[in-house]
């Protein structure tokens, strides 16, 4: 994987004698160079590198551990919640250099809800020949800035009745064990992709909704509207956790990526997977659908990261994919 850029000056536009001049900046600064405050602090020959000092609800930051000498072990925690690496490939020989002799990476989620504030991440690491080492960093969480969405819906998935709204709770208690349950281990190789082909894009991650003239919580996933029988691919490699029909999400696959990491595609109108599956990245996993609460056909993906509700976009952009030259 190539190096993270950690902080991109976005493109600025200067008028100058009533002519506009596009003025793109390729200019990456390190998230902990910016003051000294920011800065992480480091033991043991330890670089921890973030690609950005904050982040806003609902988005992701990945977090890299750099060792002169091999690393047996890395943990870490950041929000009160466990922070699981991997172990990435080693850099070419060629540019490989004392300090990026071992690369750990690690996904930290910023829940769509958590709270604004500065938080803590910490990391311990045990060396092959024994010794520790730390590191430590703030990451600030900024609220997000999401829209507000009126939809009508069927009364039932407003005003359940008593059955209905047994079967629901039953439902949502049966996911948050799912997600609770981490795999030690990462399934998924390479870049994560979107689960319709076409280039088309996701839409209302975030939406605080009003179902029939009553608030709800906001939208947990991203929206692809699409024609009913569309093939509905899986971002990555993994195993599928949960295949079956659900109250909210209709026909539902979830795909267990491992250290915490799922995907989930919702109202499909038909599911081509089974519970415990393996999958890889773009292998079908069912077809879009109308299924559950819906207001016309188009496929619910969302994505949880160490029980964080996440925009699955995100993923997408960070992890991006290499073109290879022709």
């Amino acid at each position: 994987m190539q190096e993270h850029k950690l902080l991109r000056v976005t493109e600025m536009r200067i008028a100058k004698n009533g002519l506009k001049a596009g003025v793109a900046a390729g200019v990456f600064l390190c998230a902990w160079a910016a003051s000294a405050a920011e800065r992480p602090s480091c033991s043991g020959g330890l670089e921890l590198r973030l690609t950005a000092p904050k982040a806003s609800q609902g988005s992701l930051v990945l977090a890299e551990i750099r060792s002169r000498q091999a690393l047996r072990e890395v943990t870490g925690k950041w929000a009160d919640r466990s922070v699981y690496f991997w172990k990435e490939n080693a850099a070419p020989a060629a540019s490989r250099s004392a300090s990026n002799a071992d690369r750990r990476q690690a996904l930290l989620g910023v829940d769509l809800e958590k709270a604004a504030g500065t938080y803590e991440l910490s990391v311990t690491a045990t060396m092959e020949a024994g010794a520790q080492a730390a590191c430590t960093a703030k990451l600030v969480v900024v609220a997000g800035k999401f829209a507000t969405e009126r939809l009508t819906v069927e009364k039932q998935f407003v005003e359940p009745n008593q059955q209905q709204a047994e079967r629901a709770k039953a439902e949502q208690q049966k996911l948050r064990e799912l997600f609770d349950t981490i795999t030690p281990e990462r399934l998924w190789q390479g870049p994560f992709r979107m689960p319709l082909e076409g280039g088309v894009r996701g839409t209302n991650f975030g939406k605080r909704r009003i179902l029939n003239g009553q608030s709800r919580s906001p939208h947990t996933g991203a929206d692809f509207p699409a024609l009913t029988g569309t093939p509905v691919h899986a971002t990555q490699g993994g195993r599928i956790a949960l295949a079956e029909e659900l109250y909210f999400s209709g026909n539902t696959v979830i795909v267990d990526h491992g250290l915490g990491v799922y995907s989930l595609y919702g109202h499909l109108s038909a599911i081509d997977v089974a519970a415990g599956d393996n999958v890889k990245a773009g292998d079908l996993l069912g077809k879009v659908g109308a299924t559950g609460r819906v207001t016309g056909p188009h496929l619910h993906w969302g994505m949880t990261v160490n029980r964080a509700r996440v925009d699955p976009v995100r993923m997408v952009s960070l992890f991006p994919v290499t073109r290879r030259r022709k």
